[in-house]
């Protein structure tokens, strides 16, 4: 009901210590109560939790004298230094090896393959008259006492599943590093989608994964053998975050592929800051992640929601696509205009295009119709091909044989007229006389079909990797085609009415409709365009392809 949940209190902090709290609740205990009579400054002594001890102890002086030291951490960890156990009447029995492998086999190894993150809660007393060392951690924390094995499950957020399955598809290839046992950690990679049943995914803990990259056990990593493992390691368990930094670094050195790996982490503990600042791309969360990994990252996820990572790859593959289309487009004006006017002048001595109407040009394709391009919204359709290379131009194959090839058409297209309009289209031939330019026809149908050219080729720059539908998508954008149509609309004002401003003069209904033609046609000429293949090196389309590292099978044994 709404009044017991206004009466439930609300934890805020770490998801394992929030659920040792409400089990101390469930068991009817008081933790306020407890932290009221054991204030911090009261402590003797405190083992901080660190990734390498993997547990943290806390020493007290209970109300009888009797010093107490109280300790949590990774069930496996603290049970080999247990030589007690509480039985279910909360009697100290003894507890030998072969208890501990009985609970390992029966209790822990079942709770880790279900997912659960297994605590081992233990406690030590020690006579106020004869205290140890308390920097002698090895040997205070030992000799304990087990109360009992807390299973706390990793529940797994509703969107994970389906972000690391958008993320295979986008040929981006997910791995998790953790703490956890080796079991929970394949459990969990399992729930997340991170390993399949059927896949050739290695889960390694710290341990057997530095001995495969290493010589010796002392020794530096050598890179040949981690090659051998990057590629087919998905989860390393019982990690360390040097372990973390050398997975990164030795990935981004290895040299197995083509290209460099371009390595992408989320951290938030602050322990994760030098590997975020190693990475290409640190992501940090903005609510559990502390102020140094912000600090270290590139990228904060103000919500901590793992789709916030889809929006930055889609948004990012959608700025490096704008920036593909401006280049495609304006690449092709230019060359169509240099060779224009260079060959125009050889012909008749003159540019077919005047200064003004290169002005309206350029202001209107520069910046309007370019700046239409970078309005497009990205899709998730972005996420169903492979990623860029590293080295990869940012002019393709593929946009490269578009710029060409346009251009080349746009200045056949403006030759013919040039050179057999007044024929074709019963006109008279505008080309200068005693090098006196004056406004004609002839020069009038080169500018307009010039520009409706462009025009209509900025919708074939839409698409940069030799699709099919260029009009897809185009009625999400409605910046563009209200920039196209009012550029469109603007063209046709200073065609029929700018007269000697722009060095035009009016055209007629049948020479309009020869221009809109010709502009048309370049829509045509792209789709023959296509059909030339030139798809080395360049990133496929592929819903169903999932980048895997080429490399040939090796044995891991």
């Amino acid at each position: 009901s709404s009044t017991e949940q206004e009466t439930l209190s609300k934890q805020v902090g770490n998801k394992s210590e929030c659920s040792l709290l409400g089990f101390a609740n469930a068991l009817d205990g008081n933790y306020d109560e407890i932290r009221t009579r054991y204030p911090e400054e009261k402590f003797i002594y405190v083992y901080k939790f660190n990734s390498i001890r993997k547990n943290m102890s806390t020493i007290i002086r209970r109300s009888d004298s009797t010093v107490r030291m109280y300790t949590k951490g990774a069930a496996e960890i603290i049970l080999k230094k247990c030589n007690t156990i509480l039985n279910r009447n909360g009697e100290i029995i003894p507890f030998s090896t072969i208890d501990y492998d009985h609970l390992i086999q029966t209790v822990i190894e079942p709770m880790a393959c279900d997912g659960l993150r297994t605590i081992c809660l233990a406690y030590r007393d020690f006579s106020s008259n004869r205290l140890p060392d308390w920097n002698d951690e090895t040997n205070v924390v030992d000799q304990l006492t087990c109360i009992c094995i807390c299973g706390i499950e990793n529940s797994i957020r509703p969107e994970v599943p389906n972000v690391i399955a958008k993320c295979r598809n986008a040929g981006i290839t997910v791995r998790m590093i953790t703490g956890d046992n080796i079991n929970t950690a394949r459990s969990t990679a399992l729930k997340c989608g991170i390993i399949l049943h059927n896949d050739n995914a290695l889960v390694l803990e710290s341990k057997e994964f530095n001995r495969r990259i290493r010589s010796k056990s002392d020794g530096e990593v050598e890179q040949n053998l981690f090659d051998r493992i990057w590629p087919y390691l998905r989860v390393l368990a019982r990690s360390s975050p040097q372990d973390k930094y050398v997975l990164v670094r030795g990935i981004m050195a290895s040299k197995i592929n083509p290209t460099r790996e371009v390595v992408a982490v989320i951290g938030d503990g602050t322990n994760d800051a030098p590997v975020l600042s190693e990475a290409d791309v640190g992501f940090a969360m903005g609510i559990q992640g502390t102020d140094v990994v912000k600090q270290a990252s590139d990228i904060i996820l103000v919500d901590d929601n793992l789709n916030s990572i889809i929006k930055a790859i889609m948004w990012s593959r959608n700025l490096y696509d704008s920036i593909a289309k401006f280049l495609q487009f304006q690449l092709t004006i230019n060359i169509a205009v240099a060779l224009c006017a260079f060959i125009g002048a050889c012909i008749v001595k003159d540019s077919p295009l005047r200064g003004v109407q290169l002005l309206w040009i350029y202001l209107t394709m520069n910046t309007l119709i370019s700046l239409a391009f970078t309005t497009e919204v990205p899709t998730e359709e972005l996420l169903k091909r492979k990623p860029y290379e590293r080295t990869q131009p940012l002019i393709s194959r593929t946009m490269m044989k578009e710029i060409i090839g346009h251009a080349i058409y746009q200045l056949a297209v403006m030759l013919f007229i040039l050179l057999a309009g007044p024929k074709i289209f019963n006109i008279d031939d505008g080309r200068p006389v005693d090098s006196i330019f004056k406004p004609s026809e002839h020069f009038t149908m080169i500018f307009n079909v010039f520009v409706l050219m462009n025009l209509f080729n900025a919708l074939n720059c839409r698409k940069v990797h030799d699709e099919k539908n260029i009009f897809h998508g185009i009625s999400k954008n409605p910046i563009f085609y209200g920039i196209w149509i009012v550029t469109f609309i603007v063209q046709i004002v200073l065609v029929q009415y700018g007269s000697f401003t722009f060095s035009c003069v009016a055209l007629t209904f049948q020479q309009w409709i020869w221009c809109l033609l010709f502009g048309v046609s370049v829509l045509l000429w792209n789709q023959v365009l296509n059909l030339i293949s030139v798809t080395r090196h360049m990133p496929t389309s592929s819903a169903s392809d999932v980048y895997e590292p080429a490399l040939p099978p090796v044995e891991l044994d």
